[in-house]
C-alpha cells in the first residue's frame, strides 16, 4: 500500500530482538510489532509487518534451516511465544508456558522445530512447535539475560545471567548443567557460538598487550568456542570442551569526532557480540559509544581489533548498539546493527564500510512539512525529541536523512520552513519552546526567549504585524500558537527579544474590550494579506493584515478547531485561491469560499454560518489537512479514525482512502513534485509515502471495516502503570537522559533524553498533552503508546537506578577526573611530539626574546600557550574557549570561565540570555552590586517560572523584597494555597491583597465544586454570608443543615432562618419528621413552622392507610400516636406539652400567628401532589387552632372551611370526606358546638358555619346515595357524568337510606344564583375569547383580502360582540348586588346537589316531595347556566317518570 515507509525504532535493551534470514529479509521488533525489510548491499525497503502481540516484543529469531526461511518466532512481554509465516504474515502457533517476563529467545540451528526461550525467573522453555510440545528447565534461580543454542550440538544451550554467570546445559538430560563459566562480574548481554566446530589453537599474546590476555594451550578435538559480551567491558572467549575461558578482550578507549576524551568517562554500555558465519577467527562486538569492533582472534601483536566505518566520518552509530546479525548475499557478507540512535545500519564486512542507513522513529510523528525552497526536503517532528530532515528526491539513497537534536530536549510538535531562506527551519516543542535551526550547519539552534506555557502545536511564517518601518526589520515574522491559547509573534533576527502577543493588536485595531477566545490554530494566506485564526470555541476569525482588522467570523464548527489551511494561489480555476479548509473534533471538514470578504472587505465584520462545501465521511476528530499543489480543489485530510482521505472539494466527493497505518493519523503533506504522492505520519511511529491512484478504497471505513481498523489499533501497546518491584526481583531498566559527562560532550552539545519508554502522551489535535485546551481544559487527550516497545525489560530496572547513582556529576568528580573546562587547549596537548617541542621554543621566544614575536599566545593556533604567558594571553584564551563552549552549547563552562576572569556581570548576563542561571550563580550576584543582584534574581525567577518551578521562583523574589510580585506569581499559576500562606506570613492582616486571594480562590473552588474549602476561604476573608451560601449551594440536606448552623453562629439570622426552613422542608418531603423538627429547633425564630410541621405529622399519621394515602414507614414522634379525642383537641394538647404553646402566652401566640400568616397558602391546582395538598390543609388547620387559642372562633371556623373546601377544589372527594370525619366526628352536632361559641352578632362567622354545614351535608348526601345504590365510586364528578349525561341507571338498593332532611341546607337559592351567574360570566368570556382568537387568525392568514371572512365569523354566533359584552356587564351587576359572604365563603355546587336529589327521587323513590319540588325549581332556574346537558336530561327523565306514575295511578 505504501511506496516508502520510515518504521518505528527497534526496541532497546533486548539481547536478540532482530534477525535476518538467508533470503535477505531482516526482521526487528519495534514496540509490539515486527517490521520486515528487504535487504541488499545497496538499498532496503520495508516489505511488511507482523502484528499480533499486545505488548512489547522482546525477542525475534528466524528459522535458518533450508526451505524454512519464511518461518520465524517472537517473544513478548504479554507472555506469549509466537511462530509466524512471513509470506502470509500470520501467526501459525503460539504458547504461553512462561509465567514471568520473557527476556531471551533463539531458534535452534540444528533442530528445525525447536524454539528456546528464557525468562527473568530463570525458567527455560523448549518448544517443539511441530508437535506443539513444551518442556521446562530450571538450571539456575537467576535472572536470564540472553541465551544461544549451539549450531553443532542439538542439545547444548548457553545461557547468560544478570550476575555474570554463564552456563552450558544439556536439554536431553533434565536440568543437567555441562559447564558453569565464571569470569564476568556483571550482566551478560550477548552470547555467540563459533560457526566452526572444534577448537583450534589461538595464538597467545599474553604479556604483549594489556588489551587482551590468553590462556590457550594446545587445541582439543571436541567442543566449540563460545563468545560472550558483558557490562564489565570485556569480551570473553570460552572453551566448552574444557569449561574455561581462553581469551579476555578488553574494550578499547576510543577517540570520537577528533576530540580527546578521558578514558574513564564512558556512556552506558551494552556489549553484544556476534560471530559471523565463514569467519571463525573474527568476532564483532559493540563498544562504548556505538562503535562496532572486529576482533581478529588469530592475530598477534599490540592491536588485534579494527573499527567498522573508520575510513569515513559519521558512518558509525552515535549511541550504544543492541543487536547484530549477518547474512551472505551473493559475494557480499553483510552485517546489520540496531542502536539507541534509532538507526539501522548495513555493513560490508569485507570493506568494513557502511552500505546504507535506515532511519527509524521513536515517537509520535506530530508534524510534516516540505521546504518551499529546497524541493523535496521533508522535515519531520517526532516525539523522541529529534527533528529529521529527509531528502526525498535523493537518487543514491532513498532514506537520506539528517537528524537534529541539540537544544530540543522535548517532543517536536510543530515545524515550519522559512518561505524564502533555504535551510531555515522553525520548530516548536512540547515544553513550549520555539527555535530556529539552520539545517546546513552544525550550530545549535537559536531559541526564542519567550516560552509558551503549554505545548506548541502550530508555527507559521508571515509578514510582521503591524508593519515596522526601516530596512533592518525582517520581511517575515515567526508566529507560534500553543496550548494556552496565545499566539506569539517572534522576530527571527532577534529571538532574544520579547515576543509579542498579537491579541493586543487585535483588540486595539477592532476596539475589543472583552477577552478573546483561546486560539488553537492559525494559517496565513499564501499572499500574506489575510490571516485565519481558529479558536477553542469552534469559530474561525479572518483578519486583514497588517493591522489585523477583523473581516469575518466563521461560526460553523461546534468544537475546537484543530487545523486550518488556505488553498494555494496558483489554482487553475478562478476563485479557488480563496478557499479556506478547517477541521475540528466533530469529524467534518468545512471549506469556506472567502473571496467576497477578502477582495471587498466589509466595513463591519461579517458572520458566516454556511459552508461552501462540507466533507463528511471521517468518524473521528480531524488532525491534519493539505491542499494539493498540483490540482485545483484537491484536498487530503487525516483523522483519528486511522485513515487519510483525498477529496474533490469542488465536486464534494471522496476520491481515495488510505488505510496503511495502524494507529491514528496526526499529519499529512502532499508531495511538491509528484501529484499522485502523499506523505502521512501517525501515532504508530511511522511516516508513510503512498500513491493516491493505487488505493482501492474510496471512502473512510464504516461498519465492519471500521471495527477491523479498531482491532488493528487495539494491538498497539497501551500505557501501563509500572509497578515497583523489590530490588532482588531485578526491576526494569529505564532509558534516562545522558549524563553531562557522556557522549554529547564529545559531540559538543546536548543529547535528547531517551526516556521515551516511560513517556505516555495524551494527544489531541497533534496528539499532544492537553493540546488546544487552554487554562488546563482537558477533553481531548488519549495516552500515547510506549516508546520502543512499551516497557523496558523488568530485569534491568535496578541497573537504571544504579546507573543514575554512578553517573551523577558530583559522584563522578570524586571517582575520576572530570572533563576539562579548557577542551581546545587540552586537545592541542595531544599533537605529535615535534609540534609540542616547537611550542616550547615559541613560548621561550615570547617570554625571553627582546625581538617582538609574531606569535600571539592565547589565540589562534597558539591558543594553548595562553596558559603559560601573561594574564592578557590567558584572557584571550578564555575568550576563545568560552566562544567554543557557547557554540557547542556548553554554557556552564563558558560561564565558569567568565567567573574565573572576574567578570561576574558578564557571566550573569550570559547565563540570563541563555536561560542557564543556577542557584550558585545567583548566590554570587551580590558581589557585583545590588542592581545586578536584583536584575539577576528577577531573571532567575522568570526562568524558574518557564520551568514551572513557581514556588522556588517566588522564594527568590522574596529575597529582593518583591513580596507582592511573589504572591502574584503564585496566584497567576493557580497556587492559591501557597500564595495565601506567603501573604499571611509577610503582609499585614488587613492588607486587601490577602482578602482578594481568599475570595479569588473561593470563586475557583466554588466553580470546581469544592464548596467546603471555598467556605473556609470566605470565612477567612470575613465574608460569612458568602460562606454559608456556598455551603448550601450543593443543595443536599447535610449541606443546608451545616450552612444554617454556620449562619446562626456568625449572626446572619435571616439567612439561617431561610436555610433551616429549606432543610426542614427537604426532610419533610422525605417524611423525616424527627430530622425536620431537630433542624427547626436549632432556630429560635421558627416556632410557627415547628407547629405547622407538628400538625402535618399528626394529620398524616391519622390519615395513614386511608384512600390515596399509604401507610408511612418513616419513624415518627411518640406524641403522634392517635388518641381517642378529636383531632383538633389532640393538636392543642401536643402543642402545649411539646412546644409550650398555651393560651396564657398571648404575645407569643400572636407572633407565631403573624409568622405563619406570612406564608403563602394559595388555592391549589388539580395537578397538585397529595403531599403538597396535605401540607396546605395542615397550614389551614394550624391557623385554625392558633385563632381559637387567641379567642377568635370566627377566624378559626373560616380556616376549617378553607381546609375542607381545598380538598374539594382539586376533586379529591375522599380526602374531603376524611378531613370532615377528623374535624367533625359528631357531624352537624360538632359544627353546632363550634357555632355556639360564636358571637351572636358575628354574621361572617354564622355564614362560615353554614358553609361548613353545607359541605358536611354534601358529603353525607353522597354517602347516602352510594350506600343506597350499592356503588363504590370514589369520584363524585365521574358518578354524575355517568348517571346524569345519558348513562345507564343503577338498580335501587333493597333498603332505603336514612332521611334526607339535612339536604335542606344545600338547596340555597342565593348560592345557586351566585354560582349560576359565575358560570354564565365564564361562558360569555370563553365565547368572547374564541371570537377574538378566530378574528386574529383570519387576519394573519388572509390579510386585507380576508376582511369579509373575518367579519363573517361573529355572524356564526347567535349574539354579536356588543351583546356579549352587555351580558357580562349585566351579570357583574348581579354579582355586585349579592352579599359579600356569598362571594367569599365556599359552598358546594347547588345545581349538582339538585341533580343528585332528582336522580335519587327517580331511582330510589325516597326523596321527600318538598325537596324534590325545591330541587326542580332550582334546576329549572339555574341548571342551564351550570350543567346544561345534565339539567336537560334530568328534567326530561323526571317528567317521563312522573307521566308513567300518573298513568299507573289512573289505571
Amino acid at each position: 500500500m505504501h511506496e516508502r515507509l520510515l518504521p518505528a525504532s527497534p526496541n532497546w535493551y533486548c539481547s536478540r530482538s532482530s534477525d535476518i534470514n538467508s533470503k535477505g529479509v531482516f526482521g526487528f521488533a519495534a514496540k509490539n510489532t515486527i517490521y520486515l525489510i528487504s535487504v541488499t548491499e545497496s538499498s532496503t525497503a520495508v516489505v511488511g509487518e507482523l502484528a499480533g502481540h499486545r505488548e512489547r516484543v522482546s525477542g525475534f529469531t528466524f528459522c535458518h534451516h533450508p526451505g524454512q526461511e519464511n518461518v520465524c518466532a517472537s517473544a513478548s512481554d504479554d507472555g506469549t511465544v509466537k511462530i509466524w509465516d512471513i509470506e502470509q504474515k500470520v501467526s501459525l502457533k503460539d504458547h504461553k508456558a512462561h509465567q514471568s517476563t520473557i527476556t531471551a529467545l533463539h531458534w535452534s540451528p540444528v533442530q528445525k522445530d525447536l524454539v528456546v526461550s528464557g525468562d527473568e525467573k530463570g525458567i527455560i522453555i523448549c518448544y517443539w512447535h511441530n508437535r506443539n510440545e513444551t518442556l521446562s528447565f530450571f538450571p539456575e534461580p537467576r535472572n536470564i539475560f540472553c541465551l544461544s543454542c549451539s549450531p553443532h550440538n542439538e542439545n547444548h544451550i548457553a545461557v547468560g545471567y544478570k550476575d555474570g554467570m554463564i552456563i552450558v546445559m544439556d536439554i536431553s538430560r533434565k536440568n543437567e548443567v555441562v559447564h558453569r563459566l565464571r569470569g564476568h562480574d556483571d550482566e551478560v548481554h550477548g552470547l555467540s557460538w563459533s560457526p566452526q566446530p572444534g577448537e583450534e589453537l589461538l595464538y597467545s599474546r599474553l604479556g604483549e598487550s594489556p588489551e587482551a590476555s590468553s590462556e590457550v594451550s594446545t587445541g582439543v578435538e571436541t567442543g566449540c568456542y563460545l563468545a560472550s559480551g558483558s557490562k564489565d567491558q570485556t569480551v570473553r572467549i570460552w572453551s566448552t570442551a574444557r569449561g574455561k575461558g581462553v581469551m579476555t578482550l578488553k574494550l578499547p578507549s576510543l577517540k570520537r569526532r577528533g576530540v580527546g576524551v578521558d578514558p574513564g568517562v564512558k556512556e552506558r554500555l551494552w556489549l553484544t557480540v556476534h560471530w559471523p558465519k565463514g569467519r571463525p577467527t573474527h568476532v564483532v562486538s559493540s563498544c562504548f559509544g556505538g562503535e562496532l569492533v572486529i576482533w581478529d582472534l588469530a592475530k598477534s601483536g599490540k592491536q588485534k581489533w579494527s573499527l567498522l566505518g573508520a575510513a569515513a566520518d559519521n558512518q558509525a552509530h552515535s549511541r550504544i548498539v543492541f543487536n547484530m546479525s549477518s547474512v551472505c548475499l551473493g559475494e557480499h557478507r553483510l552485517l546489520l546493527s540496531t542502536s539507541m540512535d534509532r538507526e539501522i545500519k548495513c555493513w560490508d564486512l569485507e570493506t568494513m564500510e557502511c552500505c546504507w542507513t535506515l532511519p527509524t522513529l521513536g515517537g509520535f510523528v506530530y508534524t510534516l512539512t516540505f521546504s518551499p525552497v529546497g524541493t523535496g526536503c521533508l522535515a519531520m517532528g517526532v516525539g523522541d525529541s529529534m527533528i529529521r530532515v529527509w531528502n526525498t528526491l535523493s537518487v543514491t539513497n532513498k532514506y537520506d536523512t539528517k537528524t537534529f537534536w541539540q537544544g530540543v530536549k522535548s517532543k517536536v510538535t510543530a515545524l515550519s520552513w522559512h518561505p524564502a531562506k533555504e535551510g531555515s527551519l522553525a520548530f516548536g516543542t512540547d515544553d513550549g519552546k520555539v527555535g530556529i535551526y539552520d539545517v546546513f550547519s552544525n550550530k545549535p539552534p537559536q531559541i526564542s526567549s519567550t516560552y509558551h506555557r503549554k505545548t506548541v502545536y502550530t508555527l507559521a511564517w508571515g509578514p510582521p504585524v503591524p508593519l515596522l518601518p526601516g530596512p533592518d526589520e525582517p520581511p517575515f515574522s515567526l508566529y507560534s500558537c500553543a496550548g494556552e491559547g496565545i499566539i506569539f509573534q517572534h522576530n527571527p533576527w532577534r529571538l532574544a527579544d520579547e515576543a509579542v502577543d498579537i491579541d493586543g493588536i487585535i483588540r486595539r485595531t477592532n476596539n475589543i474590550k472583552h477577552k478573546l477566545s483561546p486560539h488553537t490554530d492559525l494559517s496565513w494566506k499564501p499572499d500574506g494579506k489575510v490571516l485565519a485564526i481558529g479558536n477553542e470555541d469552534g469559530s474561525v476569525d479572518v483578519y486583514q493584515a497588517p493591522a489585523l482588522r477583523l473581516l469575518c467570523s466563521v461560526q460553523q464548527h461546534h468544537k475546537i478547531i484543530n487545523v486550518l489551511r488556505w488553498h494555494h494561489e496558483h489554482a487553475g480555476q478562478p476563485g479557488v485561491g480563496h478557499l479556506l479548509a478547517s477541521g475540528s473534533s466533530n469529524a467534518v471538514v468545512y471549506v469556506h469560499d472567502l473571496q467576497a470578504v477578502v477582495e471587498s472587505p466589509p466595513e463591519s465584520p461579517v458572520l458566516i454560518t454556511e459552508a461552501f462545501r462540507s466533507l463528511t465521511g471521517h468518524t473521528a476528530k480531524i488532525t491534519g489537512l493539505a491542499w494539493s499543489p498540483h490540482h485545483s480543489g484537491r484536498l487530503v485530510t487525516v483523522c483519528y479514525d486511522g485513515t487519510a482521505q483525498v477529496w474533490d472539494v469542488l465536486g464534494e466527493e471522496p476520491v481515495r482512502n488510505y488505510r496503511g497505518h495502524h494507529g491514528r493519523l496526526l499529519c499529512v503533506q502532499w508531495s511538491p513534485v509528484d501529484p499522485d504522492v502523499v506523505w502521512t505520519g501517525g501515532d504508530d511511529f511511522t511516516v508513510q509515502e503512498w500513491a493516491v491512484s493505487k488505493q482501492e478504497h474510496t471512502r473512510p471505513p464504516r461498519g465492519k471495516k471500521g471495527m477491523e481498523l479498531e482491532k488493528k489499533r487495539a494491538l498497539q501497546p497501551k500505557s501501563k502503570t509500572k509497578k515497583k518491584k523489590p530490588a532482588d526481583k531485578g526491576p526494569a531498566r529505564t532509558e534516562e537522559a545522558e549524563t553531562p559527562n557522556g557522549q554529547e560532550e564529545r559531540a559538543g552539545g546536548e543529547r535528547p533524553s531517551d526516556n521515551d519508554e516511560a513517556e505516555c502522551e495524551a494527544v489531541d489535535k497533534l496528539a499532544l498533552s492537553a493540546v488546544k485546551e487552554p487554562n488546563g481544559l482537558a477533553d481531548r487527550g488519549v495516552p500515547e503508546k510506549l516508546q520502543n516497545g512499551g516497557k523496558p525489560p523488568p530485569f534491568a530496572k535496578k541497573e537504571s537506578r544504579d546507573d543514575k547513582r554512578r553517573e551523577r556529576p558530583e559522584t563522578l568528580l570524586k571517582k575520576r577526573k572530570g572533563r576539562s573546562i579548557l577542551p581546545l587547549s587540552t586537545s592541542m596537548d595531544h599533537r605529535p611530539k615535534e609540534e609540542l617541542q616547537e611550542d616550547c621554543l615559541t613560548l621561550a621566544a615570547v617570554r625571553h626574546s627582546e625581538v617582538p614575536s609574531q606569535c600571539l599566545p592565547g589565540s589562534g593556533e597558539h591558543l594553548h600557550l595562553g596558559l603559560f604567558a601573561d594574564r592578557q594571553a590567558l584572557y584571550r584564551m578564555f575568550q576563545e574557549e568560552g566562544q567554543s563552549h557557547v557554540e557547542g552549547g556548553h554554557y556552564d563552562s563558558a560561564i565558569y570561565l567568565l567567573l574565573w576572569k572576574g567578570d561576574i556581570t558578564g557571566a550573569l548576563q550570559l547565563a540570563t540570555d541563555r536561560g542557564e542561571l543556577t542557584d550558585h550563580l545567583v548566590s554570587m550576584a551580590p558581589i557585583a552590586g545590588y542592581q545586578v543582584w536584583s536584575r539577576t534574581v528577577e531573571a532567575f525567577a522568570k526562568q524558574l517560572s518557564f520551568q514551572e518551578q513557581f514556588v522556588k521562583a517566588a522564594s527568590y523574589l522574596l529575597s529582593i523584597n518583591r513580596v507582592y510580585e511573589a504572591i502574584n506569581l503564585l496566584k497567576s499559576h493557580s497556587l492559591y494555597r501557597e500564595a495565601i500562606a506567603l501573604a499571611k506570613a509577610r503582609l499585614q492582616p488587613d492588607d486587601h491583597v490577602l482578602k482578594d486571594l481568599y475570595t479569588t480562590w473561593a470563586a475557583v473552588l466554588e466553580k470546581d465544586g469544592h464548596y467546603s474549602t471555598a467556605a473556609k476561604c470566605y470565612l477567612a476573608a470575613d465574608c460569612p454570608f458568602e460562606a454559608a451560601k456556598v455551603i448550601a449551594k450543593k443543595g443536599d440536606i447535610a449541606s443546608m443543615k451545616t450552612a444554617a448552623e454556620l449562619a446562626r453562629i456568625v449572626g446572619e439570622k435571616e439567612l439561617a432562618h431561610s436555610l433551616a426552613l429549606r432543610c426542614a422542608k427537604e426532610l419533610l418531603a422525605a417524611q423525616d419528621w424527627l430530622g425536620a423538627q431537630e433542624v427547626l429547633r436549632s432556630q429560635d425564630s421558627l416556632l410557627g413552622h415547628q407547629l405547622l410541621f407538628c400538625t402535618n405529622e399528626l394529620l398524616l399519621v391519622r390519615l395513614a392507610g386511608t384512600n390515596g394515602i399509604g401507610p408511612s414507614s418513616s419513624p415518627t414522634h411518640s406524641w403522634s400516636v392517635p388518641h381517642a379525642q378529636s383531632f383538633l383537641e389532640n393538636v392543642k394538647d401536643v402543642w402545649e406539652q411539646e412546644f409550650g404553646v398555651s393560651p396564657d402566652e398571648m404575645e407569643k401566640m400572636r407572633a407565631v400567628h403573624s409568622q405563619l400568616k406570612a406564608l403563602e397558602n394559595p388555592s391549589v391546582a388539580s395537578s397538585v401532589t397529595m403531599k403538597q395538598l396535605l401540607f396546605h390543609v395542615s397550614l389551614d388547620m394550624t391557623h385554625c387552632v392558633l385563632s381559637w387559642l387567641l379567642g377568635d372562633w370566627g377566624a378559626g371556623l373560616e380556616e376549617l372551611l378553607g381546609a375542607v373546601a381545598r380538598s374539594g377544589d382539586v376533586g379529591s372527594f375522599c380526602l374531603m370526606s376524611d378531613v370532615c370525619r377528623l374535624l367533625f366526628p359528631q357531624g352537624i352536632e360538632s359544627i353546632s358546638q363550634y357555632k355556639a361559641k360564636l358571637d351572636p352578632s358575628d354574621e361572617q362567622g354564622t355564614a362560615v358555619a353554614r358553609g361548613l354545614e353545607a359541605f358536611l351535608s354534601y358529603v353525607q348526601l353522597y354517602a347516602v346515595w352510594w350506600a343506597s345504590s350499592g356503588t363504590t365510586e370514589t369520584s363524585a364528578g365521574s358518578l354524575l357524568e355517568n348517571r346524569l349525561e345519558g348513562g345507564p341507571d343503577v338498580e335501587s338498593g333493597s333498603e332505603v337510606g336514612p332521611g334526607l332532611d339535612f339536604c335542606q341546607t344545600l338547596l340555597s337559592e342565593p348560592h345557586a344564583s351566585f354560582q349560576a351567574t359565575q358560570r354564565a360570566i365564564a361562558e360569555v368570556q370563553r365565547r368572547l375569547s374564541s371570537m377574538v382568537q378566530q378574528h386574529t387568525q383570519t387576519q394573519k392568514s388572509q390579510g386585507t383580502a380576508g376582511d369579509s371572512e373575518c367579519g363573517e365569523a361573529p355572524e356564526q354566533s347567535s349574539e354579536s360582540l356588543p351583546a356579549l359584552i352587555a351580558r357580562v356587564s349585566e351579570h357583574r351587576k348581579e354579582l355586585a348586588a349579592l352579599p359579600d359572604h356569598l362571594k367569599n365563603i365556599p359552598f358546594p355546587e347547588v345545581v349538582e346537589c339538585c341533580l343528585v336529589l332528582l336522580y335519587m327521587a327517580r331511582t330510589l323513590h325516597t326523596v321527600p316531595p318538598q325537596l324534590t319540588d325545591q330541587a326542580l325549581q332550582l334546576l329549572r332556574k339555574h341548571g342551564p347556566a351550570v350543567y346544561p346537558k345534565a339539567s336537560q336530561n334530568a328534567l326530561a327523565d323526571y317528567q317521563q317518570c312522573s307521566a308513567l306514575m300518573t298513568q299507573t295511578n289512573n289505571v
